[in-house]
């Protein structure tokens, strides 16, 4: 049911392209998951998604176990039936929670527990529950559970998090019950190479059919993230899937991507267009500035999606200033295909063999969003 092929790889980089074969159908890579938490991508529709190139969506465990359940998703036919998404998902073990929710949560060598967000209930979870979850919600992919922790961070807590992941993973593996599930384990150690080193060849001696490299984008800043990217990713089989979690910027996707990495997810489109953020090619802008009360242009000219093809700016502009629903909905789907279309730009470049000149337009990007918004 799943199978893992690269089929082009870069002559100036580690970049590579890939095909991976689900139950619910193939994804090329390298490929950017828009994040439905809570079994929905904010706003938007899934027909809507699939016209952004979207191929492949995540949803997240801890969330989708308290409302409204697995055993409630289990019961209406799995997460796909539930989301009306015919195409591949999935799910987060719920490990990143123990990093953003700190505030709520006791951690301990055989469980994470949590005092609901919601309501204050506690919630457990450990490497059996957070399995027995995922194969109830029957996501394609699943994860290990896993410890992210928050970064800078000491030396003895950092080694205390790979040892716990590592069992952790352990215990997952064991846990797994379906064959039409792959489950992949995640490497942490922070920004020390040599935890992640530990971590990762821990993993791969447990066979998991794909990586993920957690625990960035939580604070350690650009540089690492791509020090620790380009140090941890050549660990990991080159014939299985390596999936970077959280992020992020175009500038952190085409540097991870020069590095090896096949799948990312972030939930930066969406969260950006609700809040009148658009992404374009030479940066990014708020709509709310008043320069473009008057402005007729499309968001981006070279972009093909319903938003650019059909409103200008100023139009978008006034939508968010009356807080009419239809100005977040539009500035995420742009944001949504701006993101697709950044994968099918960087596969493109692969397959031509030319991945370093073109990801060297995207180096500065963060440095011209600050330029950009006035």
């Amino acid at each position: 049911m799943f199978s893992f092929t690269v089929t082009n790889q870069d002559t100036t980089s580690s970049a590579r392209c890939g095909r991976l074969e689900t139950p619910h159908g193939p994804v090329d890579t390298p490929a950017f998951m828009p994040v439905g938490t809570r079994g929905s991508i904010k706003g938007v529709l899934p027909d809507q998604l699939t016209r952004t190139g979207a191929q492949m969506i995540l949803a997240n465990t801890y969330h989708l176990l308290l409302r409204p359940g697995s055993e409630v998703i289990e019961r209406l036919g799995g997460l796909h039936r539930f989301m009306g998404w015919e195409g591949p998902i999935l799910t987060d073990s719920g490990g990143f929670q123990v990093f953003s929710l700190s505030a709520l949560r006791r951690v301990d060598d055989d469980e994470v527990e949590f005092s609901s967000h919601i309501d204050g209930a506690k919630v457990r979870l450990n490497p059996t529950i957070a399995t027995r979850v995922q194969n109830q919600l029957g996501a394609d992919i699943i994860m290990a559970f896993d410890e992210c922790p928050a970064l800078p961070c000491k030396r003895e807590h950092l080694e205390a998090v790979v040892e716990r992941t590592v069992r952790w993973a352990e215990q997952s593996l064991s846990a797994h019950q379906r064959q039409d599930q792959l489950m992949f384990g995640i490497v942490q150690g922070g920004t020390d190479m040599d935890l992640r080193r530990q971590c990762a060849q821990a993993l791969v001696g447990m066979g998991f059919p794909g990586y993920a490299i957690g625990g960035l984008s939580v604070g350690e800043g650009h540089e690492a993230m791509a020090q620790t990217v380009a140090f941890t990713a050549p660990m990991l089989p080159g014939d299985k899937p390596r999936y970077l979690m959280g992020v992020g910027t175009p500038r952190d996707l085409a540097m991870a991507i020069g590095s090896g990495v096949d799948m990312f997810d972030c939930v930066l489109p969406t969260r950006n267009g609700r809040n009148a953020g658009a992404f374009l090619g030479s940066g990014t802008i708020k709509l709310r500035n008043q320069c473009y009360k008057h402005d007729t242009e499309p968001l981006d000219k070279e972009c093909d999606c319903y938003t650019c093809r059909h409103f200008s700016r100023g139009y978008l502009r006034h939508l968010f200033l009356v807080g009419e629903m239809a100005g977040p909905i539009l500035l995420s789907l742009h944001n949504l295909r701006f993101f697709q279309r950044l994968m099918q730009q960087a596969r493109l470049a692969i397959q031509e063999n030319r991945y370093a000149q073109w990801s060297q337009r995207w180096v500065s990007y963060d440095r011209e969003v600050a330029t950009d918004v006035n």
